[in-house]
C-alpha cells in the first residue's frame, strides 16, 4: 500500500462543524458516536487507502466521541481517536474535540544557547502539591516558578504529561500521546505553564515516550487486525514488538512514523515547547536495548530518530532535542549528514555513577577517582555540551536506588555528611563540562527515592535555605554573572591534579583562557580536612576564591576553612586548605 502523507488526521474544526479522519486499514466499517450523534453512530467513508473520513455539522469544542470499528469478523470495537488532543479520563474515557483558542499574549520566547542552560527536572504530580492527597498540577507548579527563576534555572524538563495508564505515575506508561493528562490540568494547563515559564525567561523541555506504548492502550489491535496475537497496525507483530514495558511501535510503517512525527510537530507548534527528551532511544533502535549489537538493531528506528531531530529543528531551530541512550556513542549527536541521529545532546548516564564511585557510595566497588576523571574529560564530536550531566535523575534516584544524599547516610538524608556530599556532587555538576541538570528538590536535600506519590518537602527549602543559596551561587558562577568565570561555559577541561590517596581532584575549565576566564575547581572527596595541602596550579598569579562549599553561610554546622585567595608561583607548589567533602572554585581577575 503506497503512502502519501495525509493531512488533517484526527479532528479538523470548520465553521459550523468538523472533519474526522482515522487510519484503520483492516476495518470492515468505521462509524463515529458522540454527543453530536443523538440518533446513533454515523458512518465514515473509506478513502480507499486505509483512511476513513466524515464531515459533520454541529460539532464544537468540548464534544465527546469515540470510533465504532467493525472488524473483518464482525466484532465491534469502541476506540478512542489515536490523535485526540484530550481524553476525559485516561483509562476508559472519551475523546474530546478541542480548539486552538489560547491567548499566548506577546510570547516570543527563544531559548538561550545550550552552554548557558541550567535544567531542572520536574514531575508535575509531586513538584508542588496543595496537600498530600491531591496530585500537583500545572497551576500549582506555576506557583513555584519565581523560586526556580531566582535559583537561576532557565530550563525545566517535565517528566511525561501525556494521558497515562491510571492517570498518575511517572508518565512513562503512555497510552494517548496526543492528549495531556487531565488530572495534571490538561491541554490549557500545560499551555499556561509554558507561557508562565517563558515570561520568566525559562524554557520548557518535555519528556516523550516513543519506544513503547502501554499494554492496555486503545492502539492495541486498533482495527481488529494482528498477527501472532500481537499488537496490530501500530506495532511490530513479531519479536521486534517486545519491550519490558509494552509493545514497540512499528517504525517501518509510514503511517506509524507519521503518527510519531505529527506528535513532535504538535508539541513544538501548539504548545510552543523549547525542547524534547526522547525516552530510551536505545530501546527504539535495538530490540534488546544493547549498544554495539547490529544483530538486533532496527534501522527503521534510526531513520525515525533522524527524522524527529530534523523536523524539530525545522520547526524550532533553537529547540534542544535530547536522547536518553546508554551507548555513549558519538553517532547519537553527530549530524544526519555524517550518518548520525542529529540530537543536540544525550543524557550522560555514567556521570551520576562516577560521582558515587568517587564518594565511595557504590556497593562492592572501591572508592576511585578514575571514573570521574573519565567523565570530566568526555566529549562527543569535540563538543562538551552534547551531553546533559547530573548527580541525580528520576532514574538514578529510583529503580531500587535512592537520592545521593539518602545513600550517604540511609538513616538520615539530611545529616552533615549527606549535605556536604550532595553539595559536592551538585557543585561538580554545575561546574563540569556539559549541560547541567538538577533533579527537583536536590537543592534542599529532599529525602528518599524518587516516586510518583511523595511530594517535595518545601519546608526543607526554608530549613536548608543556605544550601539553596549555595546552588544559586554556583549557578551565578556557571552563568558568569560576575564576569570572572567565563570558562565554565567553555569547551575546554583539563585535569591538573589527581591524588588517589587523599581522594582529591583538580580540574581546569576555560573558554579562551586568561584572567576572568580560567576557572579551577578543586574537590576533596575524602572525609578528612586537608590543612596544608600542596599542589601545582596551572597558572601563576593570584587566584580568588569564588566558591567555598564549607562556608558557614551555607550551613551553621559546616566546618569552615576560610581564605579569600591563593597565590601560585611559577614552578612552585601552592599550599591550600581543603574542607572535608569540599569544593573550592578559583578564578583570576
Amino acid at each position: 500500500m503506497s503512502h502519501q502523507v495525509k493531512k488533517k488526521l484526527g479532528v479538523t474544526l470548520h465553521a459550523g462543524g468538523a472533519e474526522f479522519r482515522v487510519w484503520a486499514p483492516f476495518a470492515k466499517s468505521v462509524a463515529i458516536e458522540g454527543t453530536f450523534t443523538p440518533n446513533g453512530p454515523i458512518g465514515l467513508q473509506s478513502e480507499n487507502d486505509g483512511y476513513w473520513a466524515v464531515l459533520l455539522s454541529d460539532v464544537e469544542a468540548g464534544h465527546n466521541y469515540k470510533y465504532v470499528i467493525e472488524t473483518q469478523d464482525g466484532t465491534i470495537l469502541h476506540k478512542n481517536d489515536p490523535r485526540a488532543r484530550a481524553i476525559t479520563s485516561s483509562d476508559k474515557g472519551f475523546s474530546v474535540v478541542v480548539d486552538n483558542a489560547f491567548d499566548w499574549g506577546d510570547d516570543m520566547f527563544m531559548p538561550i544557547p545550550k552552554e548557558q542552560q541550567i535544567i531542572y527536572e520536574l514531575h508535575i504530580g509531586t513538584f508542588n502539591r496543595v496537600d498530600a492527597s491531591t496530585p500537583g498540577t500545572f497551576t500549582t507548579a506555576i506557583d513555584k516558578l519565581d523560586y526556580l527563576r531566582d535559583l537561576g534555572i532557565n530550563m525545566v524538563e517535565l517528566m511525561p504529561v501525556t494521558s497515562m495508564a491510571y492517570s498518575n505515575g511517572w508518565g512513562y506508561a503512555p497510552n494517548h500521546i496526543f492528549s495531556v493528562e487531565s488530572m495534571l490540568g490538561g491541554r490549557h494547563g500545560l499551555m499556561q505553564f509554558v507561557k508562565e515559564c517563558h515570561s520568566r525567561g525559562i524554557g520548557v523541555i518535555l519528556d516523550v515516550v516513543y519506544n513503547h506504548f502501554y499494554g492496555d492502550t486503545d492502539l492495541w489491535q486498533f482495527d481488529g487486525w494482528s498477527e501472532n496475537g500481537r499488537g496490530g497496525i501500530y506495532f511490530y507483530n513479531d519479536y521486534r514488538g517486545d519491550t519490558p514495558w509494552g509493545g514497540r511501535p512499528d517504525y517501518g510503517r509510514p503511517e506509524v512514523r507519521q503518527f510519531i512525527l505529527d506528535n513532535v510537530t504538535m508539541w513544538l507548534n501548539e504548545y510552543r515547547l523549547d525542547g524534547l527528551r526522547i525516552d530510551s532511544t536505545i530501546y527504539m533502535r535495538n530490540t534488546e536495548g544493547f549498544p554495539n549489537d547490529p544483530e538486533h538493531d532496527l534501522p527503521d528506528a534510526w531513520q525515525l530518530m533522524q527524522d524527529i531531530t530534523t523536523l524539530a529543528h525545522k520547526i524550532n531551530p533553537g529547540a534542544l532535542v535530547i536522547a536518553e541512550d546508554f551507548s555513549c556513542t558519538e553517532y547519537i549527536t553527530k549530524s544526519r549528514h555524517d550518518s548520525g541521529a542529529g540530537f543536540d545532546a544525550q543524557w550522560e548516564l555514567g556521570f551520576p555513577h562516577a560521582l558515587r564511585s568517587a564518594l565511595g557510595l557504590t556497593y562492592n566497588y572501591p572508592q576511585t577517582l578514575s571514573d570521574i576523571n573519565r567523565e570530566l574529560l568526555r566529549k562527543y564530536n569535540g563538543n562538551a555540551f552534547e551531553r546533559v550531566i547530573f548527580s541525580d535523575s528520576h532514574d538514578t534516584a529510583a529503580n531500587g536506588s535512592v537520592r545521593l544524599n539518602q545513600a550517604v547516610t540511609p538513616a538520615d538524608a539530611s545529616s552533615l555528611y549527606a549535605r556536604q556530599e550532595a553539595l559536592l556532587a551538585d557543585a561538580i555538576t554545575l561546574t563540569g563540562p556539559g549541560i547541567p541538570m538538577l533533579l527537583q528538590g536536590a537543592e534542599f536535600v529532599q529525602e528518599g527515592a524518587f516516586n510518583d506519590w511523595q511530594e517535595l518537602d518545601w519546608e526543607n527549602a526554608v530549613k536548608y535555605s543556605g544550601l539553596v543559596t549555595a546552588h544559586r551561587h554556583l549557578i551565578d558562577l556557571r552563568l558568569n554573572r560576575y564576569d570572572n568565570t567565563r570558562g565554565l561555559q567553555g569547551e575546554s577541561t583539563a585535569i591538573f591534579h589527581q591524588d588517589d590517596v587523599n581522594a582529591v581532584i583538580g580540574y581546569h575549565r576555560w573558554n579562551l583562557g586568561g584572567p576572568k576566564d580560567d576557572v579551577l575547581v578543586i574537590v576533596n572527596f575524602g572525609k578528612q580536612e586537608l590543612h596544608n595541602y600542596q599542589l601545582y596550579l596551572p597558572r601563576p598569579g593570584t587566584w580568588s576564591v569564588r566558591f567555598n562549599s564549607s562556608w558557614q553561610g551555607y550551613s551553621k554546622d559546616f566546618r569552615e576553612l576560610t581564605y579569600d585567595a591563593v597565590t601560585a608561583i611559577e614552578g612552585e607548589m601552592t599550599t591550600i586548605a581543603l574542607p572535608a567533602f569540599g569544593v573550592i572554585v578559583l578564578s583570576q581577575e
